[in-house]
């Protein structure tokens, strides 16, 4: 059932706030003004908060200066927006050779608890006003979480973001990568971005440090994304866009080295300006590419933040290379994709998350990584896209009601075997999965798995491989970019979805072409989410449709989906 989203006088404000023209304390704050000399400084990227502890959380804004200069700037935190009851404050500088961005450890906080914040220059300029929360401790009743994923700028408005920012009673945002693209202006979804006036900036692929921090200047300059980041803290990690196109521990896709140069000089141009805009806290600072790191929420959930893309990952299989002019080699593609030695998250990551797992007394471990971890094996011949989800389903009907009316060919499409759609994702690092997997059973841990990279919504059952039953996986749909309604143009999304559900055992909900994100509630009884939709990502006005709302209760024999 579609319901309009939250009114939009709580929407204004949300962003106006965030554009920093909200009256507080009888004081206008404006974006802009005069400091002690003839430097003026504009908060016009917002600000944001992020990687909350019980005791800490990171501030970050970026003063834009009138001219080059080293800039002092002073930070507050308070228990009220009119910053009447200050607790934490102090000065910081910034400048060119960190692109104007700020970053502070807040410490000295309270478990649990809302505080405001914000930023000032001079005498009278002062930064917009952001709500940040610190991770509670001890007994927690609820754990609410908005997850999001693949947000392209260039395709639409981040209305995901708007009704996100005006939801009130949410802990964190968690965003799973895909937090921008590297794409060139006439790149991929590209094709309203001139009528929407979001032309990618700049206009080439980003390549540079300077063209990296420009790209993540647009997207800070967003009203939505900024009302998200003034609303609540954010935990993230990257996925391959915010360095290139499936992006692997020592390349990409998306990256040429004979044309675009050495592949570790783009990614660590990527890694700097992402640590210098995301509200992040750095775990090893000698360490940039190092970025899986906890979170507990008291009691209940810890949530591990991996990262499947850069630090361990081995090169993707290419799924055309088995395919031969007798079929698909399936042996040999079992070989590969089973190799024991085939690492995703790597050695050092999987020996920290064991040590996580066992340390964890909390009631759901969450994982919060990029790409699918359920199991997605379909018919080859759908998977390489030789037939429909469809017409493979007519064909597989009449196998069972009326086998005499098979053709030669279709008896061939039926013989083939299942494989894996995306081998970019954990189904082309089936040790490394069994690993994983292996963990959660042998510890008895409630396993929930967050995932985003696909642009649709799914939700599995996650089963080791002698199908036993370990934990769920919820998967978020894209913020703007598009999903299989695109790559699979013409198929009916219901029927489609009906097929896919069909074919893929495990597979216990899947919506293959709206936008949105996704809301995880943990309490002691189960873990539920919930998928938001827009309507549109055309226009700035737009309707929420909230369907369904699945669970996964706590205990061994009870770890699988349910309907709510």
């Amino acid at each position: 059932m579609a319901r309009r989203a939250p009114a939009p006088n709580r929407r204004d404000f949300i962003r106006t706030l965030a554009a920093g023209t909200v009256a507080v304390g009888g004081t206008a704050l404006t974006a802009c003004g005069g400091g002690d000399d003839d430097t003026t400084v504009a908060f016009s990227h917002g600000v944001a908060s992020g990687d909350p502890q019980p005791d800490r959380v990171m501030l970050w804004t970026r003063a834009t200066p009138s001219r080059d200069a080293a800039l002092q700037l002073r930070w507050q935190v308070a228990t009220d927006a009119a910053f009447a009851s200050v607790v934490a404050q102090g000065t910081t500088s910034t400048g060119a050779e960190r692109d104007y961005t700020v970053k502070v450890d807040a410490i000295g906080l309270q478990p649990g608890t809302r505080y405001f914040y914000r930023f000032s220059f001079g005498s009278g300029t002062h930064s917009p006003v952001g709500r940040t929360r610190t991770l509670p401790a001890g007994a927690v009743q609820q754990v609410k979480l908005a997850v999001f994923s693949c947000a392209n700028y260039p395709r639409g408005y981040f209305n995901a973001y708007a009704d996100a920012a005006a939801l009130a009673d949410v802990d964190a945002a968690v965003h799973l990568g895909d937090y921008l693209y590297e794409y060139p202006k006439d790149g991929y979804a590209s094709g309203n971005a001139a009528a929407l006036g979001r032309v990618s900036v700049p206009e080439t692929e980003t390549l540079a440090l300077a063209d990296y921090r420009r790209r993540h200047a647009q997207y800070k300059s967003d009203a939505d994304l900024q009302a998200l980041h003034a609303a609540m803290p954010l935990i993230a990690v990257w996925d391959d866009h915010e360095i290139a196109n499936d992006t692997w521990r020592n390349g990409a896709e998306n990256h040429t080295e004979a044309t675009e140069g050495s592949f570790a000089a783009r990614k660590a141009a990527a890694l700097q300006a992402y640590h210098e805009w995301m509200p992040i806290r750095l775990p090893d600072a000698a360490q940039p590419d190092r970025i899986y790191r906890s979170f507990d929420f008291g009691s209940l959930v810890s949530l591990h933040m991996l990262d499947t893309r850069l630090v361990g990952r081995d090169l993707q299989l290419d799924i055309a290379a088995y395919v031969t002019a007798n079929g698909f080699d399936a042996a040999r593609f079992a070989a590969d994709v089973t190799a024991a030695d085939r690492q995703l998250l790597g050695a050092a990551q999987t020996t920290w998350l064991q040590g996580r797992l066992q340390a964890s007394t909390a009631t759901w471990q969450v994982l919060g990584q990029q790409v699918l971890m359920g199991r997605m094996l379909i018919p080859a011949p759908v998977a390489l896209q030789q037939v429909s989800v469809a017409q493979y389903a007519d064909i597989a009907t009449r196998a069972q009601t009326d086998p005499g009316s098979l053709t030669p060919q279709e008896q061939a499409i039926l013989a083939q075997p299942s494989i894996p759609y995306n081998l970019d994702a954990w189904d082309g690092y089936a040790a490394a999965r069994e690993t994983v997997l292996g963990m959660a059973r042998a510890l008895d841990k409630n396993l929930v798995v967050l995932a985003g990279d696909t642009h649709n919504a799914w939700a599995s059952d996650l089963q080791d491989a002698q199908g036993r039953q370990v934990g769920v996986e919820f998967a978020t749909p894209g913020v703007t970019s598009p999903g299989l309604e695109e790559v699979l143009a013409g198929q009916d999304p219901a029927q489609l979805a009906a097929g896919l559900a069909q074919l893929i055992g495990p597979l216990q909900y899947c919506d293959t072409h709206r936008r949105g994100y996704m809301v995880l509630t943990a309490t002691a009884a189960d873990a539920r989410a919930e998928w938001r939709y827009v309507n549109t990502i055309d226009s700035r006005s737009f309707t929420v449709a909230s369907d369904p709302v699945l669970k996964v209760r706590p205990g061994a024999g009870q770890r699988r989906i349910e309907a709510a």
